[in-house]
């Protein structure tokens, strides 16, 4: 209906005018809400934001796996040189407190292993070439005699011409030859890497042995007091039980080195002198498997000389292994490195799995310096009189078979050889366990 007049009178000011039903169909719909701009349909205004910030730190995570990846070698160059630092410290500080500089100290000692190392490596050097020497001298003779004896065991027509002849001329042989000659390089670049690695890892050693104080002055001037008592904690019980870990081993390569020094001599084997120390450097400083390449080569130079010889160097090595195990490592490591033999074989293969050989041979006083310190926080009670404790059953002790064995040897036997009579109450006797019953009145 159009409006008229009358209405537009009676309608307020503000109030809207009606329309007709045609105009009000196409009129366009309010918004629903969010004002009349639309704002719920748009995007909002933190998501770009976020997807930024999540975008930089997947790049960031990214790189830092890369530059991991890339300087791993590094760390574990940093990782020997500072446990090679610790091992050293005890005796450069030793030096220093006699009014030596710390740099100094630590060139002679550095010096002093360097030498030892050089002089052990010579020695060894020249007795394996000495052995191969006389080896390939040998080996004609020792070829013509074992072709004897398989023409006279096997009735077979061997000649040492014809085997050297088909070994020459084999295609296994020449493809050898080949691979050989195109692996030389790579033989040479992993020398020179070794090299390398060797020379940082000395460096780095270096400079944490005779800046110790600066470094641990360094790393304490960025933490609260607090802080800094249970890092130079940390850092004294690493100290103490890296040194004392390595210089236990040495006492104890230097006592099997000199024991299988004198049995090899008294067996009248070869480089005895450098034999003795191979053992005992070997099994002390190569964990779990040490001791079996340490024997290997006295018992293969004693065969040479005697088979039997190679029988006693093992039953030797066996021996002296247990009372090693059992009497000398115990008392010498009491002090410095106490830890379980289960523990400490556990800690060998977790640092080999981790980081191969060289985890396997920090593992020890890693485990030792970690057990130290956890040890300071760790409360401990007195553990209750318990026979549980001691693994009895039933909560009550019977003592060992000896003890009561002794009980029942102990009790006094009447005439004749009979126990005496247990007697009740009131004096009347009782039957023993192997008393006949008493007949009834």
């Amino acid at each position: 209906m159009a409006p008229t007049d009358e209405t537009r009178r009676a309608a307020p000011d503000d109030a809207p005018i009606p329309e007709s039903p045609g105009e009000a169909a196409r009129a366009p719909a309010p918004p629903a809400s969010g004002g009349s701009d639309g704002g719920a349909a748009r995007m909002p205004s933190w998501l770009p934001r976020a997807l930024v910030l999540a975008l930089a730190l997947i790049a960031c995570f990214q790189l830092g796996s890369w530059a991991f990846h890339q300087l791993v070698g590094l760390l574990i160059n940093v990782l020997i040189a500072f446990f090679l630092a610790l091992a050293v410290e005890p005796a450069v500080s030793w030096m220093a407190a006699y009014g030596m500089r710390r740099g100094l100290a630590t060139l002679l000692v550095f010096l002093a292993v360097l030498i030892g190392c050089a002089g052990f490596a010579t020695l060894l050097g020249s007795m394996l070439a000495g052995q191969i020497v006389d080896m390939v001298e040998d080996f004609p003779g020792t070829l013509d005699s074992l072709i004897n004896w398989m023409n006279t065991t096997f009735h077979s027509d061997l000649s040492r011409v014809e085997i050297q002849d088909s070994l020459l001329h084999s295609d296994w042989l020449q493809s050898y030859v080949r691979n050989s000659a195109s692996g030389v390089l790579d033989v040479s670049t992993q020398v020179l890497g070794g090299l390398f690695r060797l020379l940082t890892v000395a460096l780095f050693s270096f400079y944490f042995a005779a800046d110790g104080p600066r470094l641990r002055r360094a790393l304490c001037s960025v933490l609260p007091p607090a802080r800094q008592a249970e890092v130079l904690r940390a850092w004294e019980i690493a100290v103490t039980k890296t040194g004392g870990y390595i210089y236990s081993r040495g006492l104890m390569a230097l006592i099997s080195g000199f024991a299988h020094y004198v049995l090899l001599a008294a067996l009248d084997v070869q480089y005895a002198p450098v034999l003795g120390v191979w053992v005992g450097f070997v099994s002390q400083f190569i964990p779990t498997i040490g001791t079996y390449l340490a024997g290997a080569l006295p018992m293969l130079l004693a065969f040479a000389v005697n088979p039997w010889y190679a029988l006693w160097v093992f039953l030797f090595v066996v021996v002296y292994q247990q009372f090693e195990n059992y009497l000398l490592q115990p008392k010498l490591t009491a002090r410095t490195v106490d830890v379980h033999p289960a523990v400490a074989f556990g800690s060998v293969i977790a640092g080999s799995a981790l980081l191969g050989a060289v985890g396997a041979l920090i593992a020890i006083p890693a485990t030792a310096t970690l057990q130290a310190f956890l040890g300071v926080y760790v409360k401990r009670y007195d553990v209750m009189d318990d026979p549980r404790v001691g693994g009895h059953r039933g909560g009550r002790t019977r003592g060992t078979f000896l003890s009561r064995l002794r009980r029942v040897a102990s009790v006094p036997r009447g005439v004749g050889g009979a126990r005496p009579r247990r007697t009740g109450r009131g004096g009347v006797a009782r039957p023993g366990p192997g008393d006949a019953a008493p007949e009834e009145a």
